[in-house]
């Protein structure tokens, strides 16, 4: 077995290593890079990137593979884990879903895997993707409902066999699938070309920081994590499972008005909902309701704004279109 290097990261079997993939550097100094946090099996196998803070507003990824990794003995891995507590480190410093300081490439998330001559963004990406396409086999991106929302526990992928086999891995908890059989501008969509599984997953939003909400959403990302490396014959143990998957596709409900957003008494997540329920309203500063926000299907709730303050085009409910179940 040879050392795992990634960036300036170097991890010889049955350890742990620290470092970066440098990109460019500040005007004032020092360097511009995306850390990365090896944990490299005493034995052979698969390796998997766990990104996060694609959207610097999304932290509960960091924090979350920050525990996975300390948490992980390297001498009773197999294969390796990498990593990436913050894909997009300015968007992070600054608390923001991109770097305010790059206007022109402004969320990572779309314009990946960026272009090695590009505006920052793009470059931090094209860095990123370098080192994911050089090592990788399997990749999780850590998304949440940021600043304005809240998601609740969803699972994203191509709709390719290795990918909807790494989604049923994460266990119990992750019941629901969407597929995007057209995926690009992420992580995913190089993932797939090169022929390797990756997902994305949603889980929590800034409303969910309180310390009982933020541990027990940590808690159940690096249970799923680990319950994939046990799938994977990466750790030891019996891995768990859903019983059945729902599948569907996601409509992002868009405000039509600015305003204030309220939303309705009850609303519930990830149960069936008919067509035409009213999940929140639109109001002026005066109190005058401006617009009913109501579900454009029979489906599910997964997602909700939170924010109470809404500029028309932004969104306000993430609705699933259900397309059956998955055995």
């Amino acid at each position: 077995m040879s050392e795992l290097r990634v960036g300036t990261a170097v991890a010889a079997p049955g350890t742990r290593a620290f470092g970066a993939i440098e990109v460019t550097n500040h005007p004032g100094g020092g360097a511009v890079e995306i850390p990365v946090i090896l944990v490299r099996g005493s034995e052979p196998g698969p390796v998997l990137w766990i990104d996060a803070c694609i959207h610097g507003d999304e932290p509960i990824g960091a924090l979350s593979v920050i525990r996975l990794t300390r948490k992980l003995d390297p001498e009773a891995l197999r294969g390796a884990v990498v990593a990436v507590p913050a894909m997009n480190l300015p968007s992070l410093e600054a608390a923001s879903r991109g770097n305010p300081l790059d206007p022109f490439a402004y969320d990572m998330n779309r314009i990946y895997p960026g272009k090695p001559d590009g505006r920052l963004t793009e470059r931090l990406a094209w860095a990123h993707k370098d080192a994911l396409e050089a090592t990788a086999d399997l990749e999780i991106s850590i998304h949440s409902g940021g600043s304005h929302s809240y998601l609740s526990s969803t699972l994203f992928c191509g709709g390719d066999d290795a990918s909807v086999e790494l989604g049923k891995a994460m266990g119990r908890g992750w019941s629901l699938i969407l597929l995007s059989p057209h995926v690009s501008g992420s992580p995913m969509a190089v993932m797939l070309e090169k022929g390797g599984a990756a997902i994305s997953i949603e889980l929590g939003g800034m409303c969910t920081t309180l310390p009982d909400e933020i541990w027990a959403n940590t808690d159940k990302m690096v249970g799923a994590f680990e319950n994939i490396l046990r799938h994977y014959g990466m750790l030891d143990g019996e891995p768990h499972y859903e019983e059945r998957w729902r599948k569907g596709h996601q409509e992002a409900v868009l405000a039509n008005h600015g305003g204030l957003w309220m939303p309705a008494r009850g609303v519930r997540f990830q149960e069936p909902v008919k067509e035409g329920e009213v999940v929140g309203r639109i109001m002026d500063v005066h109190g005058n309701v401006l617009e009913e926000v109501k579900t454009p299907s029979d489906g599910e709730i997964f997602g909700l704004r939170t924010l109470p303050t809404v500029r028309t085009g932004e969104w306000v409910l993430f609705f699933v279109h259900q397309d059956g179940m998955i055995d």
